[in-house]
């Protein structure tokens, strides 16, 4: 019996860790019933290279956006270059951006700065903002929040690992949370309380592949067939069949994701 589909909405495809292997790659996740995923490229220079692995692969899609932690030594993105950049058909989000204080607190400025530039091409696009945050959630929570007012905008918190608060103040802006393999940490219990309290149609799921494999695969290296492993956890955080969960989470990605739903109509 095949497994129920899922989406993986956030993974690295282009790291050299999946190098020489990103058939199998694709060909295992498919086997788990991860049949779409998103790529994400973190640097705009790379952007040719991420765009080659989307357009080699029908189920995959990508995103591209400077990473908050190359903030300060990548030049800083224009609004119009990330709009350029999305008129390609399986080019489906803005980011990721974000704010990273855990290791470039000393950036802060500038993570602001290109933060702010990617809220407003995702406005202009109508496409989702993927939202990195990491010890920075009080800046996140008040500039997401300002810039909402000043004009709505979609966004998902990938990799959601923040605290109660931040979610709070994401789904009151209407975002999404992603689950990531961090949330099947046996120590993450106050992390699943967290998505307990969300609403199950905010939720996604992803790898951040190659990083946070989830058990049993913890400490190696991540892919996104494991997705389904994050979401079996997922579904007992909610109280819900596996494949109610599946099919839950892939409603939500293809809300948010509207244009790779799209492109997965017409293709």
């Amino acid at each position: 019996m095949p497994h129920p589909t899922i989406v993986d909405s956030h993974c690295h495809l282009d790291f050299p860790d999946f190098d020489g292997e990103r058939d199998g790659i694709v060909a295992r996740a498919a086997e788990a019933g991860v049949t779409r995923m998103v790529t994400i490229c973190t640097k705009l220079r790379l952007e040719p290279q991420v765009r080659a692995i989307a357009e080699a692969h029908g189920g995959i899609f990508y995103a591209a956006g400077t990473h908050p932690m190359s903030a300060a030594e990548e030049p800083l993105a224009s609004v119009d270059e990330l709009v350029a950049l999305s008129k390609h058909p399986k080019f489906v989000g803005i980011g990721e951006t974000g704010l990273d204080y855990h290791y470039t607190a000393e950036s802060a400025e500038v993570q602001q700065a290109s933060l702010r530039i990617h809220i407003e091409a995702a406005r202009q696009t109508g496409l989702p903002l993927i939202i990195h945050a990491r010890d920075a959630d009080d800046d996140m929570a008040r500039i997401l929040t300002e810039e909402h007012a000043t004009g709505a905008y979609a966004c998902v918190m990938h990799c959601f690992s923040s605290s109660a608060a931040l979610a709070k103040a994401a789904l009151d802006l209407g975002f999404y949370l992603s689950m990531s393999g961090i949330a099947a940490f046996p120590r993450s219990k106050e992390l699943r309380d967290i998505f307990a309290a969300a609403p199950l149609d905010r939720i996604l799921v992803e790898t951040d592949s190659p990083y946070l494999a989830p058990p049993p695969h913890r400490g190696k290296r991540n892919e996104p067939a494991f997705t389904a492993h994050t979401a079996r956890v997922g579904a007992e955080v909610f109280g819900v069949e596996y494949p109610e969960f599946a099919a839950r989470t892939t409603e939500n990605f293809d809300r948010l994701f509207a244009k790779a739903a799209a492109w997965e109509k017409a293709a």
